[in-house]
């Protein structure tokens, strides 16, 4: 059964989808306190996207924040049939604007877009949350697109630019009126390519690739004293390296695997928020040795064989998946990994990720391959 659930683990990266948060430089406050631990709590739920009678949760969302409102939505599921069975994936409009009070989350307008989205980068900055790419719909797959929230207190979406290409599963920051996005699927096809987008002029230039994988998707990555951070991934297989791109030099060098005691874990699927000038969280990840050696079976296997490993894997429990629990924290000026604890619910993945003072919110997200869940978790960070 282990080995079935192994052999088939690659399809999780088809079906989750990666919707990664950025939070940029100015946002985050200059002097590092240290995470000593985080206390969960169940928070709530989203009520159920437009024409459907319930939530099931999504994968690859929206999620980002502006003044005291999270923003978050869109995201993909199996609503119809399950993925055994044949299932398509739904891809959803829906926005949901969640006002922060005395540390709740109470929902305060759900409204739908024009058209669906999910998969995209997302970025919180002073200006509101930057959604890129990520949309079915080819004429909005490469959209860079501003939501804030008006004076009358409702959600404004507002389309800043195109991109020359569509992007899903990629990267994102902003520094200064910048944003620097790639990786991921640009066109389609699996890219370690990275960009600067001028927000004021609309020009875009080329920069140095990310070395390595030629092949990079669903990354976490962050702005760290001013520089890019970027870890894991996966193609063919789940990365565990770590890499720094210096904006100045627009050069590469290799940073700190991501390494926790004597073991290396995979971050592809994860989701990041940056706590302060030096340090990011990333919760949730791929177990590498399951996708690793999924991938390699599922170019193996065939016939009645492929069909027992599907079978058996789409009905194991989430716990089987062997997912990242560990709530992981990377210093930049130390370029050191540690752990605060695990999260005590499902490890998610492409779920939405939103830190607000010293409230983290982990909204939906993949628990297993094909299945998600809607429940919103909130944490109390404690200090040092």
């Amino acid at each position: 059964m282990k080995k079935f659930l192994v052999a088939v683990m690659a399809m999780m990266l088809m079906l989750v989808g990666l919707n990664e948060m950025k939070i940029d430089e100015s946002s985050a406050s200059g002097k590092a306190k240290s995470v000593k631990k985080i206390a969960w709590e169940h928070a709530g739920e989203l009520e159920a996207q437009t024409g459907f009678e319930k939530n099931i949760g999504t994968a690859g969302m929206l999620s980002g924040s502006y003044k005291d409102y999270v923003i978050t939505g869109g995201g993909a599921n199996f609503p119809y049939e399950s993925v055994l069975n044949g299932g398509v994936k739904q891809h959803y409009s829906d926005i949901y604007v969640l006002k922060k009070e005395k540390d709740k989350l109470t929902m305060v307008q759900h409204t739908n877009l024009d058209y669906e989205i999910g998969y995209g980068s997302s970025i919180t900055t002073n200006e509101g949350v930057y959604y890129i790419g990520g949309s079915p719909d080819q004429e909005r797959a490469n959209d860079i697109t501003l939501f804030t929230i008006d004076k009358n207190k409702k959600l404004k979406v507002k389309k800043i630019g195109d991109l020359p290409f569509t992007i899903s599963d990629g990267i994102a920051v902003e520094k200064n009126g910048k944003l620097y996005i790639g990786l991921g699927k640009q066109n389609g096809t699996g890219s370690n390519k990275l960009y600067e987008y001028d927000v004021k002029t609309s020009k875009m230039k080329e920069l140095a690739p990310m070395p390595g994988e030629s092949v990079r998707n669903q990354s976490v990555a962050q702005l760290l004293n001013g520089d890019l951070y970027v870890f894991s991934g996966g193609g063919s297989v789940a990365y565990t390296d770590g890499y720094k791109y210096n904006i100045k030099t627009n050069s590469w060098s290799k940073v700190s695997s991501v390494t926790v005691g004597d073991k290396q874990l995979s971050l592809l699927g994860a989701n990041s928020v940056k706590l302060n000038n030096d340090e990011m969280m990333v919760i949730g990840g791929f177990n590498k040795e399951v996708y690793d050696d999924a991938t390699k079976n599922l170019t193996t296997l065939q016939g009645e064989e492929l069909q027992a490993f599907r079978e058996a894997y789409f009905t194991a429990d989430p716990y089987e998946f062997n997912w990242n629990k560990d709530i992981l924290i990377y210093n930049a000026k130390k370029n050191t990994w540690r752990s605060v604890g695990k999260v005590p619910f499902d490890a998610p993945c492409g779920e939405g990720l939103v830190l607000m003072g010293n409230m983290i919110y982990s909204i939906n997200g993949e628990i297993k391959p094909g299945v998600r869940t809607n429940a919103i978790y909130s944490g109390t960070i404690a200090y040092k």
